[in-house]
């Protein structure tokens, strides 16, 4: 398989770095993150830590 390098800036890397998960690899998190574009979401595409802060901000524009 080939490999390549996408330059971005360090702002962008550090949310990156946020998203991904400590037990995938890059190439795995892209993949994760593309999966979830277009028609949705796919099951287990969020952590239970992030469905549960999601849950939260749904939550607090009801109470708006």
């Amino acid at each position: 398989m080939s490999r390549t390098s996408i330059p971005i800036d360090t702002d962008t890397k550090n949310r990156l770095d946020e998203a991904k998960r400590e037990d995938e690899t890059w190439d795995e998190f892209l993949l994760r993150i593309v999966a979830a574009t277009g028609d949705g979401m796919s099951p287990g595409t969020l952590s239970d830590e992030e469905a549960e802060e999601a849950l939260e901000i749904v939550r607090e524009g009801r109470e708006r």
